[in-house]
């Protein structure tokens, strides 16, 4: 498994800015610290995925920051030998997933990308809770997304997301 420090030293050679890698770390403490509430609840959830998987889930943003950036950090992640799980972590961590038919609308490839794994499910509901480097709750993160125009379905499937995750901590 790619520790950790392979996947800080990944993110500098590859050229992601000093913030996105920031951000990265934040979105990983956060993933971890929910991660670890969600084995003490007792479900089964492997730490150390969370975990690698929150640090790279913007390594795509080394070329591009359009929504495109999920798509290129999953073809970088495959051709850098990353395992599989890691790859579809990043792949399936924008928002609380797209449709095929979204997908096509912004011009990715024609495919499912919600996230299906726990691990998935939790580093995307973790990225959703930071900004920048600053952790928001996810009503801040709703008020932010109207007023950036996103659709209402859109909205409500990041909410049922939170609901979820925080579901299996309570």
């Amino acid at each position: 498994m790619t520790t950790q420090a392979e996947a800080i030293k990944l993110l500098e050679e590859t050229g992601c800015a000093p913030n996105v890698i920031e951000h990265c770390k934040e979105v990983a403490s956060l993933a971890v610290e929910i991660a670890n509430k969600t084995k003490a609840a007792g479900h089964d959830v492997n730490l150390e995925l969370v975990e690698v998987g929150a640090l790279l889930h913007d390594f795509g943003r080394c070329r591009t920051h359009k929504i495109a950036h999920a798509i290129e950090g999953y073809r970088l992640a495959r051709t850098r030998g990353i395992e599989p799980e890691i790859s579809e972590i990043i792949k399936r961590h924008i928002g609380a997933g797209i449709s095929k038919e979204e997908a096509r609308s912004l011009g990715l490839p024609e495919n499912d990308y919600f996230p299906r794994s726990l691990e998935e499910k939790i580093v995307a509901h973790a990225d959703n809770l930071v900004k920048g480097t600053n952790r928001i709750t996810i009503s801040e993160r709703i008020a932010l997304m109207r007023k950036q125009g996103v659709p209402e379905n859109v909205i409500q499937r990041m909410n049922k997301l939170a609901q979820e995750i925080e579901g299996l901590v309570r």
